[in-house]
């Protein structure tokens, strides 16, 4: 027969069964592993897909970095890397940390800005010179950026979106929040409804919502993938890591797909 402290042991470890079934089914599943980069892929601007030049992107201690110690210059070979898979209804969940400086022949709008691109076209149909793919992008500025006011805005490469009903063409469309300072961990994450609707949080506030993304028609980029029988609403596509001449690190990349 089981003595009293048994039994109360088995109620124990009853009670937390549940809890920790229900942790492992939080639906949360990472997207960087910490030790390489296996499941992404790397393109950068005059560079073949595939070629992490100078060792762009680089994983120490559990961390993605963005490194330009091995550039001679930056010569607008701006990058990016892409999970090999692409996704339409999920929460990406990630912490950014700028650091350092830009290399001194970067545009002035590059340096202190970084960012991730969500619903991007595959790198597999980037052109070799082409900066940055047809895509949604959160952007990513520090404090002292020339490119914005504020962290979280959503930049449109070779895209539109609508709010509230009202098509918006502007290049960046600014979100509530602000900017922080070098070396300090942000936290974001990006809600995407398919073509329904994208919202951005930062550190856990909601800062813009916006719906329906879509090719521009009017974009080069945009109007190839259009001939090649793209639709122009946007749906689905790649996530993307930015390198845009600030060095920058990532981690705790994690994914939650939802039904839709």
């Amino acid at each position: 027969m089981l003595d009293a402290f048994n039994k109360r042991f088995i109620l124990f470890i009853a009670l937390l069964l549940p809890l920790a079934a229900s942790a492992a089914d939080d639906g949360w599943k990472p997207l960087f592993n910490g030790k390489d980069l296996s499941g992404w892929t790397i393109k950068i601007a005059k560079r073949p897909l595939g070629e992490n030049y100078a060792d762009t992107f680089r994983v120490e201690d559990g961390v993605l970095k963005v490194y330009y110690d091995k550039y001679g210059k930056f010569d607008m070979q701006f990058g990016h890397l892409y999970t090999n898979q692409a996704y339409s209804n999920y929460i990406l969940r990630l912490e950014y940390l700028m650091t350092g400086k830009a290399l001194e022949d970067a545009p002035h709008w590059g340096k202190l800005n970084s960012g991730v691109m969500v619903h991007s076209q595959s790198p597999l149909s980037v052109r070799r010179d082409q900066g940055f793919p047809v895509s949604m992008e959160v952007q990513f500025l520090a404090e002292n950026a020339t490119a914005g006011k504020q962290t979280g805005n959503a930049v449109s490469p070779g895209t539109n979106l609508e709010i509230g009903g009202k098509l918006v063409t502007d290049h960046i469309i600014d979100s509530k929040s602000k900017l922080y300072p070098l070396d300090q961990w942000i936290s974001v994450e990006v809600e995407v409804h398919g073509n329904r609707e994208i919202i951005h949080r930062v550190n856990g506030v909601e800062v813009l919502r916006y719906q329906r993304p879509q090719l521009d028609p009017t974009d080069e980029d945009a109007k190839q993938l259009l001939a090649t029988g793209a639709p122009q609403q946007l749906s689905f596509g790649h996530i993307a890591l930015q390198a845009e001449s600030q060095p920058i690190w990532f981690r705790n990349i994690q994914i939650k797909q939802l039904d839709k």
